[in-house]
């Protein structure tokens, strides 16, 4: 860039160029102000670990997992409407290391899950461009069902009534809006908008995004209410949705507990952030075993021939 250019663009031109720069030091800097915010009350804070039983533990982590098949069968409708004919199996394994990146950043995680994907599966894989159209349909459901419970945020921040129906109306505006553009013939990336040009393949991708929210909203719910906070099914979705916004921000492994204090502060600042620290932990567990599986079930013999093969298939491809 050009020194003519000015600080703010070269200052935006860096943060693109080193996300994962700006998400560990965006992860510090909340991390190290939550550590002094809850200084005179820490011991408060570790007694909230102590109040959950295993049972409860290993149920959010049984949770996170079903999350993480609901939405790697979703990612895989997406793809294969798309023009992808990669096995089910192959594309989960890719899924796991992605959603384990998630933990970190969900940008950084959606890269990495179209890297793994195109790396183990480049001839059964669409085109990056078409993996990056293929989110869109799971994002957009997400956004309005998002906006379809968004009136759970007036108690907790003191929205305005009119606020949740407007963004109702702006969500089911988007969602017809990438229908029909999805309905037309498109070529390119576009291709990955195919899952809802169909109306049983819509349902299909919507029933298993809901699927997937509620579980979430379920595992919210478990946790706090297990530490000994009081909290309404409502509250549990409404934390997911402040998650799911804060989430775009690079604050890290802090999100948790970030989300929490906004959401659910008033029942007790120490509590409900160690119940958010316990629901990123819980979540990178999860995902944890996911990626075990992936790393187990990808060295199997049957797997490992198949890699050698489609490899091989790689190189000729590039040589000739």
């Amino acid at each position: 860039m050009p020194p003519s250019a000015g600080p703010l663009r070269r200052a935006s031109a860096w943060l693109r160029c080193h996300p994962g720069t700006v998400t560990v030091l965006g992860g510090l800097v909340v991390g190290a102000a939550l550590i002094f915010g809850l200084w005179d009350k820490r011991d408060e804070f570790a007694a909230a670990f102590t109040r959950l039983s295993v049972v409860t533990l290993i149920a959010a982590v049984a949770l996170q997992v079903l999350w993480l098949i609901a939405r790697c069968e979703a990612w895989h409708r997406c793809v294969g409407a798309a023009g992808a004919t990669v096995r089910r199996r192959r594309l989960f394994r890719a899924g796991a290391v992605g959603y384990l990146g998630n933990v970190f950043n969900p940008n950084f995680g959606v890269a990495v899950r179209i890297a793994a994907l195109r790396r183990s599966a480049p001839a059964q894989s669409p085109k990056p461009s078409v993996l990056i159209a293929a989110e869109m349909p799971i994002i957009v459901i997400e956004i309005v069902l998002a906006a379809l419970m968004s009136f759970t945020l007036i108690g907790p921040l003191g929205v305005p009534w009119y606020v949740p129906l407007a963004v109702l109306l702006f969500g089911g505006a988007l969602f017809y809006a990438v229908t029909r553009f999805a309905g037309r013939s498109h070529a390119g990336m576009w291709t990955g908008l195919a899952v809802l040009k169909g109306l049983g393949s819509r349902n299909l991708i919507v029933g298993l995004v809901v699927a997937a929210v509620l579980m979430q909203a379920v595992r919210n719910f478990m946790i706090l209410e297990g530490i000994g906070v009081e909290i309404s099914f409502f509250d549990a979705i409404a934390l997911l949705i402040a998650t799911a916004a804060i989430g775009l921000l690079p604050v890290g492994p802090s999100l948790g507990a970030t989300a929490a204090i906004l959401i659910l502060g008033s029942s007790g600042v120490a509590v409900v952030a160690a119940g958010g620290a316990l629901l990123t932990a819980t979540g990178a567990v999860g995902c944890i075993v996911f990626a075990l599986w992936a790393g187990a079930d990808r060295l199997r013999p049957s797997v490992r021939r198949e890699s050698a093969v489609i490899a091989a298939a790689a190189a000729a491809t590039s040589q000739a």
